[in-house]
């Protein structure tokens, strides 16, 4: 079975420095962070499922930094005893409205904690390995090496 998400990289600066948009998701224990995504609804372009993941999941209005995806990551997951083949398609995003954490009513069943994390400390803070590789890259990428 194959399955295909798609989400953002939101980046913000504030107080000198950037930050990312990470959820916990529910059910996850604290310190779990993630970055928002969800999977692509049939006609749905993934783009579009991005920007509307990330509001759901953080209640951040955005808008793609680029048309591109910053990245595809591709992973082997196993539910109900089926290998799911995954793709999630990430895009660099900045905030143009909105407020971080006030996610649409219902969302708390999928989302539960909402939080600014530094970019710099990012890449250790989350909790998939290629989520984190993903936000190193674009660390070094904005840092200009």
């Amino acid at each position: 079975m194959r399955e295909h998400s798609a989400g953002g990289v939101v980046v913000r600066r504030m107080r000198g420095r950037a930050w990312v948009a990470a959820i916990r998701p529910t059910g996850r224990p604290e310190g779990h962070w993630a970055l928002p995504k969800g999977l692509v609804d049939p006609g749905e372009e993934p783009l579009a499922t991005a920007v509307r993941e990330v509001f759901e999941e953080t209640g951040l209005r955005v808008r793609p930094v680029g048309a591109k995806a910053l990245e595809h990551l591709r992973y082997v997951y196993t539910r109900d005893g089926n290998r799911i083949f995954k793709l999630v398609s990430f895009w660099r995003m900045r905030p143009v409205g909105g407020r971080l954490g006030e996610i649409p009513p219902g969302m708390e069943v999928e989302v539960a904690e909402v939080r600014w994390l530094p970019l710099d400390a990012a890449p250790r803070l989350l909790a998939y390995r290629g989520e984190q590789g993903l936000v190193a890259r674009l660390r070094e990428e904005l840092a200009g090496g």
